[in-house]
Formats: structure tokens, sequence, C-alpha cells
């Protein structure tokens, strides 16, 4: 049942005809009515603290006496732009269902998910946690492409069902309308694709935005489609990035099947989790890819700067200029001189290749992966340029560069042929729902691998190294150090972004794992507290990382405050600090002489001593620990610092690994734990001083960090 309300008195303006069934009433009994009329006073008041926000517990349990006795109900209320919405799901009883039936396959999928190594195995595990959840006979995961088409990614069956893995669908099947209200709603839910639909009575004939709604009716098209599948049941869970719908959890029931509201809420929670972890698992590539095409460019760079022939610095050797944007062929053209780099079209088809560009091409960057179909000569020269990036760095002095990619011949697996969708009717063409749904191959021809939006910011940044080299040269190497610090604020926005939109969802993780502990822990038995305590741990030790991390990144945004610092009155600072945070602490410290008074940033080479003499008591296994602090100085160099331990040391293999971000070298439970950014942190702070920081040791004798500071 339905109910829309006019706030704030609650008052029905409009009812679902089907009320009769449930509650024995006719709709205008209830129109024009108080919420209270149908509830009593305090279900009523509860349910305008949850329009508020004041209770956030969606859905309630409601009971409401009819003239055959009490009849319970969940309860879920919600606002649209214009009206206050309740609908109302019958329930066996007013019992609350307990979370923790599901907590198990959370709190494992929550260790599973962060131990997966590739996205296709991550996508698995994630369909086959909602079958674990739901009992649906198929789930798969469903990928949307640039243009609205998708195929499916990863799925789990029943055995006699026939595999939907690896089939495209046109992207009529799913509408832009219908993507859409996937991307405002986490959860779409029809237990049943055949169910009737229910009339709104109203009082006040204005439509109803129902885009939210749980019990909304099947729109035909949909309802012939999925009948033409055989399919009676249909959950679908949303699956974003970057705030944009990325991709469907579809699952199919072959007959019809109802979910609690509980379970759809684990779903919804479950979808929440791997929306989260799919952008982690996305960025990471991207950022892997980006990395090393970033190292190419700065190579690439470094070489055009240094060489009187700006052409021969590109073009040799060969491999670098194509690695760039993964290419297997291209063309450098700098005026009327075309240099040929791997598998390319002929001289004379680069010429009128780049004459044709001049005139139909408008972008200083464009790429296809289908040149056959926009420039026909193509064609020709289709087994090494059906793909085509090319880079317009003047057009004046007709400065290009092209790169090349062959025509891959392809064999596409639709569910049924998705030129189907369209029918024609009356002279007009119609969108209708496909009948046929078997495997229907098509081979693509003329198109080569498509071009990723890292590649093309990599030819995009080569543009802009090549322009301060040929048109600016005496503003070279001020270029390219601001584009290599634009890189890394680029980096280091990267890191806080994710970081900080991280916290948000596990804060929430936890205080729901607090309160599940606080309210209900008696009805669990001592597994189920146990699982809670242990994603409570689990969160606040990834709020610990994700608080590192942060700290990292805002590093990378400091401005140093220098001032002239006496390090003996900083480092006593900082012992006391130590030793005031570990009274129980033995370590005997050692500072052989008087510390210089230095040109610093106090705050933060405070945080370099401490960090190190922390380490230095934390990684220490002797009767009588010992950390010795002291200074080196050099002639007309820096003073060197170092602060030596006689604690565990460390193997010769690990002195450049241990500064990289959450490298430990040890399990969480030895030595204390930690999250291995410490030194990280500390790498950080001694460069934004213009130092450096090594280390030395012999294992099982202890260890000495030597560090400068400009």
């Amino acid at each position: 049942m339905l109910l829309v309300l006019e706030e704030p008195e609650l008052k029905v303006l409009q009812v679902s005809s089907n009320i009769n069934t449930y509650l024995g009433l006719q709709p205008q009994d209830l129109l024009g009515q108080p919420l209270s009329y149908l509830i009593d006073p305090q279900q009523a008041i509860a349910i305008a603290q949850q329009l508020t926000g004041e209770n956030t517990r969606n859905p309630l349990k409601l009971s409401i006496s009819t003239d055959r006795g009490k009849r319970y109900f969940d309860a879920i209320a919600y606002r649209t732009a214009d009206e206050a919405i309740v609908e109302l799901e019958p329930i066996d009883s007013p019992h609350e269902t307990s979370f923790f039936s599901f907590h198990a396959a959370i709190a494992g999928i929550m260790s599973q998910i962060q131990s997966t190594s590739s996205l296709p195995e991550f996508l698995q595990l994630v369909a086959e946690e909602v079958r674990k959840l739901t009992g649906f006979d198929r789930v798969m995961v469903y990928q949307f492409d640039p243009t609205g088409a998708g195929c499916v990614v990863a799925e789990t069956k029943r055995a006699d069902l026939s595999p939907y893995l690896g089939l495209h669908y046109p992207a009529t099947d799913i509408p832009q309308p219908a993507r859409e209200l996937y991307a405002r709603c986490w959860l779409r839910f029809i237990p049943n694709i055949s169910a009737p639909s229910v009339d709104l009575v109203t009082l006040n004939q204005q439509p109803v935005d129902l885009s939210l709604s749980i019990l909304r009716s099947v729109d035909a098209c949909c309802v012939e489609y999925h009948r033409n599948m055989g399919v009676a049941a249909l959950l679908v869970i949303a699956l974003m990035q970057e705030q944009q719908l990325w991709g469907l959890i579809a699952c199919h029931h072959y007959t019809p099947k109802y979910l609690t509201s509980e379970v759809r809420i684990a779903c919804k929670f479950l979808g929440q989790l791997a929306s989260l972890e799919l952008a982690n698992k996305i960025r990471q590539q991207e950022l892997s890819d980006r990395v090393k095409l970033k190292s190419l460019q700065s190579e690439l760079i470094e070489s055009i700067s240094q060489a009187s022939n700006i052409v021969e610095a590109l073009i040799q050797p060969a491999p670098r200029l194509l690695s760039l944007t993964n290419a297997t062929g291209a063309a450098v053209c700098l005026g009327n001189e075309i240099s040929l780099v791997g598998a390319t079209p002929s001289l004379e088809e680069v010429r009128s290749l780049i004459d044709w560009a001049d005139t139909q091409v408008s972008d200083n960057l464009f790429a296809t992966d289908f040149l056959p179909q926009i420039y026909p000569p193509s064609v020709e020269f289709k087994a090494t340029a059906s793909g085509l990036l090319l880079l317009r760095i003047s057009k004046i002095r007709c400065y290009y560069i092209l790169w090349f990619r062959p025509e891959v011949i392809q064999t596409v697996t639709w569910a049924g042929d998705p030129n189907s969708s369209f029918q024609l009717e009356n002279g007009s063409i119609r969108l209708s729902p496909r009948h046929s749904f078997e495997r229907w191959q098509e081979t693509v021809k003329l198109k080569s691998l498509p071009w990723q939006s890292y590649e093309l910011d990599s030819a995009n940044d080569l543009k802009t190294a090549i322009v301060g080299v040929v048109l600016r040269k005496a503003e070279e190497l001020a270029q390219i150090n601001q584009e290599l610090e634009r890189s890394n604020r680029e980096l280091a926005a990267f890191a806080y972004a994710a970081s900080h939109d991280l916290k948000e969802p596990l804060r929430g993780i936890y205080n729901y794992s607090t309160i599940l502990l606080e309210d209900y822990a008696a009805l669990l038995d001592l597994d189920g507290v146990d699982c809670l305590q242990t994603i409570k741990s689990l969160s606040q030790r990834m709020e610990t990382l994700i608080d590192a991390l942060l700290r990292l990144s805002l590093l990378g945004k400091a401005q140093l405050n220098l001032q002239a610092t006496n390090l003996n009155e900083l480092l006593q600072q900082a012992i006391a600090v130590l030793f005031a945070s570990r009274p129980d602490a033995q370590m005997s410290i050692r500072i052989p002489r008087c510390l210089p008074t230095i040109e610093c940033d106090p705050v933060l080479v405070s945080e370099v001593f401490s960090n190190l003499m922390s380490n230095a008591l934390k990684y220490n296994d002797k009767a009588d620990p010992w950390v010795e602090i002291g200074d080196w100085e050099r002639s007309g160099e820096p003073t060197i610092f170092y602060v030596r331990d006689n604690g565990i040391g460390i193997q010769a293999h690990h002195h450049e690994t241990i500064f990289k971000l959450f490298k430990r070298l040890h399990s969480q439970e030895k030595y204390g734990g930690g999250t291995g950014a410490g030194l990280a942190i500390v790498k950080k702070i001694v460069e934004l001083h213009g130092g450096k920081i090594w280390v030395e040791s012999v294992p099982g004798a202890g260890a000495t960090f030597y560090f400068s500071l400009q």
C-alpha cells in the first residue's frame, strides 16, 4: 500500500486502491484524514520523525487495527520535491528481524574485498555474495560502456541455466531514463513481474513522483522484456563510480520471489561497499598506468630538453614514443619534415591524412578507434591505422604527432540481435522489447583497440612539453618543473580526496556496529558478538590508515614555516612528549653533544625526531634499549643528523622500501602494530626541507637513520 501525505499535518492526499484488501477500508475513508486516523499517534510521530531525519530507522514496524484483527507492516517514509510518501509492506510479525542474520556475510566480504587482486575477481566475488544473500537463480554484474551498451562481466547462477557471461546488450535494453533512475536509487526490486498494477485514488488530482518508490509498478515495456527472458522476479543494485552509473548487479529469478526489507537493506549496503571498492580498484589500475606513462613522459621530456634536434629526441629510441600512448606506429610532422616510427601508413598517406585533419578536425587532441568510418581512404591502410590519436601542436607551423593502432577484428556476442529492438510500425520505427536472447554474434572490423583517457592525457602533456621546447626554449626548465609540480599536486589531491571520501562510510560502519553491540548484544551468540567486534576493529584500523594517508597528502600542500630553531630545545620537547605517551618505556636517550640552531620548520622537524625515536623504542628486543641522537658537520655542506638505536635492525634489501607508504616489515601483531606510514611521512618532511634521508643497519644490532635539512 502507498500513502501520499501533505505536511506538516500528514493529511492523506492519495492512497492506493488496494487498501481494502489489507485493512478493510475504502480509499475514500482515508482521503483528507490525518495519518493518525489510520495508526496510533506515537506511530504517526515516528513517521514524521522519519520524514524530518530525526529518526533514521527505515523501515519502521507498524501495527494497524482492522476488523480482521491486528495487522503488521514495514513502513518506509521519504520525501519527494512536493510530497511525503509512506509505503507499507505486510509482514507476519511485529518483531524486529535482526540484521545479524546477514552480518557474517557482510563481515566476510569486507575482508575478501580487500584481498582481491583484480577487478574481474572482485566483481565475481560481489555476484556470489549477493546470490548468497538473496537466493536468486541468477546474479550478474553488468558493465556499461560509453555508448550505454553493456556486457555481463561476472555471473553466478543455477547449474541448469544457460550462461549469460560475456554477452553484450544494446543500449536500448536499458534506455537512458532507466539508467538515470538507477543512478538515483541504489536498489530496484520487483518480486513479481506479472503482478497487476494498483491505482492511486487521489484527492488533489496531482501526479506523484514515484521514482524513489520501492513498491512502484513496472513499465509495460520492462514487463514484456523480462517475460521474454522468462524472468519472474527482479532485483537490481546500482554500482556507482565517481558519482556516475558504472554498471548494475542484476538478479533474476524464474518464479516470483519476495525479499524482506532487511535483506534489501543488506543488499543495498553491499552495493554501496562494492561501489566504494570498485572506484578504488579502477583508481589503482589507472594510477598505476598513469605513473608508468609519467615515467616515460619524464624521460622523453628530458631527452627533448637536452637535444639539439627535437625530432631525433622524439623518435629515438622508437619504442619510447609509441609506449607513451601504447601505439604500434607514429608519425612526427614538423613543418614539411615527416618522420615515421613503427608500423604506419606510407609517407604520402600520412600527408593526405594530415591535410584531411587540417580541414575536418577542430580539436587539438583527436582520437578515434574507427578511422575508416570518418575517413574512408584509411580502409587502404586499416592494417596499420584503424585507430588514430592526433595531437596538433601548432596548426600554423604544421606541427603534428600522430599515433596509430591496427585493425583488431573482434567477435562480439550479443544476447539476441540488437537490431531487433527496433520495429517498423505504421511506417515509423519504434523501440520494442526483444523477443529472442539467443547468442547472436557480430564480427566487428575496421576498428582498433580504444584509446584510454590516461593515454590522451599523456599525449596532451607531451604537447605542453614540446611547446615549451620549441616556442619558449629559454623557459624550458621552469615549465618542466611546473608540469611535475602539477602532477604531484594531482597525486596528492587524489590521495586526499580518496581518503576523505572513505572516512564517512567508514564512520557509519563503526557507528552502526557500536549501536548493534550496545542495543542487541543480548540477541547474539558469542560468535556474533565476535564478528561485530571484528568489524569495529577493522574499521578503526582502516581509519588509522586513512588518517596517515591524509597526513601525507596534506604535507604535499604544506608551506614551510622556516625559522631559527634550537634543536636541543626542540628535541627535549619531543622526548618529553614521547615518554608522556609511554610512561612505562625504559629506553635511555643519548645526546653526545649539543645540536646546532638551524633554519627549519620546528613543528615538522619535531615530527621527524619523534617518529624516529618512537620506531627505535618500538622495534627493540634488548633488555637495555637505547637511542642516540647526534649530528655530523661537513665543511661547506649541510649538517647530517642521525638517530641510532640498538634494536632489531633492518635487512639490507629493505633499506629503500621502508620509506614507501604502508610498507610494513612485520605482521600487525608484532612490535605494537603501526600503519607503515611513519617513515613515508618522515621522508616527505625531509624532502620538503630540500634534504634526503637514508638508513644503515646490521640486522640484530640496530639501525642508524641519517638525514639532512638543506
